[in-house]
């Protein structure tokens, strides 16, 4: 085989391996997503659509911690209506979250959330979520955001307390923007 020919395949075998890296990277985002989301980890709750499913409901209780926050880039005010409380294990429960929006103009935020410990999220189910689409607010506007949740019965005993953590981000918003004022 003569070496132009040789040169030719090894391009071509190249061009497939950067093809396929490439490629990987594109898909490895959201296949990170759904892997997350599909086992809790990273601190993700599993979430579930709704369904005639039935949940027993234990005895047991534990004692959850509201927590809210929001990225600089967002001037809204965030927190949770009620910071702690108890709650029945498979029980289908439901918290409130506050969100105000005192700027002059119409803006939209999505929030990220975290279950601790990264234990308890594969236990920490929710059904419906203020975080699983955008909120737009519009000026001035505040709003309640519920969170319907329950917690799987077969929680580990030694998990007696849960932290949901929520961060509202600003969407469409660039850096560059920021940068560019200063």
């Amino acid at each position: 085989m003569d070496t132009k020919a040789q040169n030719r395949k090894i391009a071509r075998r190249l061009a497939l391996v950067a093809v396929g890296m490439f490629g990987f990277g594109f898909a490895l985002w959201p296949l990170y997503n759904v892997f997350c989301e599909v086992t809790g980890f990273g601190g993700r709750a599993i979430q579930v659509g709704t369904s005639n499913e039935e949940v027993a409901v234990s005895d047991r209780n534990v004692k959850i911690r509201f927590d809210a926050s929001v990225n600089s880039s967002l001037p809204w005010h965030f927190q949770a209506k009620e910071k702690v409380g108890e709650y029945q294990l498979g029980e289908p429960s439901i918290a409130y979250y506050l969100a105000m929006n005192p700027d002059d103009e119409t803006i939209t935020g999505q929030a990220t959330y975290n279950v601790s410990p990264p234990e308890a999220s594969l236990y920490f189910v929710k059904t419906e979520c203020f975080c699983f689409t955008e909120q737009t607010l519009k000026a001035h506007e505040s709003r309640e955001m519920p969170v319907y949740f329950y917690i799987k019965p077969d929680l580990p005993e030694h998990i007696r307390d849960i932290t949901l953590s929520y961060t509202f981000y600003r969407q469409g918003y660039e850096l560059t923007d920021q940068m560019a004022q200063h």
